[in-house]
């Protein structure tokens, strides 16, 4: 598989999305270069956006397994992960696969789930297994995480702590579509399900060759400087209290070699990281806000601060 392969593999995938899903090819963009990172991806938005039915249009255009659960106060952590039951055939114990043994695992509100419940969740997303009665069974591959949540709605949630949201590898927020986006929207809901029309057109083996490509795009040590001086500056704003871990940077190298191959290239640069930088690392701050201020709304801007405070490399001209 080559960067231009890897292009058009994204392109095809976005572009069935969008039989559904109206003007938000960018955020798309943005889930896919989670997924052949590897990586989870936390979509926050109010109700009514498009979160899941994005979730589920990715999953019917990937030929994978899918699960959804819809997470709620009394979800146990074994009804995620699966529970060994007493099998009076067998007069033995046998293991029942919960809905995270799939390859697309959709987490409807997850915040709505208690954290005993939301942290069974962190083995299966770090490690890409699952731990029970001490037999360790690992997930399929791909396993990617497609969690939302309402950030308005606070009655009867349960916020993740940020242990949990670290392990996201982006926050996406799509916000409300424009007029016009709107209008093509109603156009398409006017005669039906437009849902009905997303078909299967990649492969679970094509993610995976997908995956390993990036690993191979090239991140010059004038880029890892500006990720690093990124990532440092966060931590020194007044008005943030926890800045961004080693983790977020690794993740946003990553996420800028995933952008780098959506775009058909073989290196990363300046643009590929301040492209990813506020879905990488804002939802990774614990920040002060203004008691008018949205917690997302702070984090996204400590992060915008920091792009504005950090000089991007200039790539330099050689002579031919």
């Amino acid at each position: 598989m080559t960067a231009d392969d890897v292009r058009k593999l994204l392109d095809r995938i976005n572009s069935n999305i969008s039989k559904v899903i109206t003007g938000k090819r960018e955020a798309v963009g943005l889930i896919l270069a989670g997924l052949v990172s590897g990586g989870h991806i936390l979509i926050e938005d109010v109700p009514g956006t498009g979160k899941t039915m994005m979730a589920r249009c990715l999953a019917r255009s990937l030929d994978a397994d899918f699960g959804r659960i819809q997470f709620t106060p009394d979800l146990l952590p074994s009804d995620l992960t699966g529970v060994n039951y007493f099998n009076q055939k067998t007069f033995d114990f046998t293991f029942r696969e919960g809905p995270v043994f799939t390859n697309i695992l959709l987490a409807d509100e997850i915040n709505r789930a208690t954290p005993r419940t939301q942290s069974s969740l962190l083995e299966c997303m770090e490690e890409k297994q699952v731990t029970i009665d001490g037999v360790t069974r690992k997930m399929k591959e791909p396993f990617f995480v497609i969690a939302t949540q309402n950030p308005v709605e606070s009655e009867g949630t349960f916020p993740l702590p940020e242990a949990q949201l670290d392990r996201f590898f982006m926050r996406i927020r799509p916000g409300y579509p424009t007029g016009e986006e709107s209008m093509t929207l109603l156009g398409k809901y006017e005669n039906g399900e437009p849902f009905t029309d997303v078909k299967s057109v990649a492969s679970a083996a094509e993610i995976i060759s997908a995956s390993h490509y990036i690993l191979g795009i090239r991140v010059s040590s004038e880029i890892k400087k500006y990720i690093v001086d990124l990532v440092e500056q966060t931590r020194t704003q007044n008005n943030v209290i926890l800045g961004a871990s080693p983790r977020a940077a690794i993740a946003l190298m990553r996420a800028s070699q995933a952008l780098a191959a959506s775009e058909g290239r073989e290196f990363a640069t300046p643009d590929d990281v301040k492209k990813a930088s506020v879905p990488v690392l804002s939802h990774r701050l614990i920040v002060r806000k203004n008691i008018t201020e949205y917690e997302n709304e702070a984090q996204e801007a400590a992060v915008r601060l920091s792009l504005e405070t950090v000089s991007a490399p200039v790539e330099k001209v050689r002579d031919i």
